[in-house]
């Protein structure tokens, strides 16, 4: 392994990040989410405020990640259905306006690795594992350095205290218990 004092160091030949600390640019953070609408449709939404830092250690092994969420930053494309996010059968932004995520464990192989951590949301802490990619590296135009990971991952809502649901006559429920995770990370180098 080498590692080097430029944005980037090959490990295992391999390009990476190099070591250090990155901040994950609110601007350029996609933290969405899919579920199932009448166990049928897909529903999209995301949190467009989101508070991340990457810690690349020497060894991507010892890397670590956090992540602060405003829960009431939720925007799936429609006012009402955010209300009831927001509202107390889900969210509940009033006594819970944060969730974070703090990682316990990285797993690294090339350009992919896996992302366990504890997410915490309504006050519930449960383990999360998420398959992450590095997409790679830039500059931009005002000389920072910036790096791209997308991550990925299924999680089941209830086990949050996510619970509110309605059943259908034809059978099934309107919302599903399982969501997928979709996050796409862009990261400016701090030190």
């Amino acid at each position: 392994m080498t590692s080097g004092i430029g944005p980037t160091r090959t490990v295992d030949g391999v390009e990476l990040p190099a070591a250090g600390i990155w901040k994950v640019d609110p601007g350029h953070a996609e933290v969405g989410f899919v579920g199932r609408h009448f166990m049928l449709a897909k529903v999209r939404g995301r949190f467009t405020k989101v508070d991340a830092t990457v810690e690349v250690g020497e060894r991507p092994e010892d890397s670590k990640v956090t992540a602060v969420i405003d829960m009431a930053s939720v925007d799936s494309g429609d006012q009402t259905r955010d209300d009831h996010l927001r509202s107390e059968d889900f969210f509940d932004v009033a006594n819970h306006p944060k969730a974070d995520f703090r990682s316990t464990s990285v797993t690294w192989d090339g350009t992919s690795g896996t992302l366990t951590g504890e997410l915490t949301i309504k006050g519930v802490t449960r383990p999360v594992t998420l398959a992450v990619d590095y997409l790679g590296y830039a500059r931009d135009p005002w000389d920072n350095d910036r790096t791209v990971f997308s991550a990925r991952g299924k999680i089941n809502r209830e086990h949050w205290g996510l619970s509110w649901n309605m059943a259908l006559e034809s059978g099934g429920i309107l919302v599903s218990k399982e969501i997928e995770l979709a996050l796409e990370l862009e990261a400016v180098r701090e030190v």
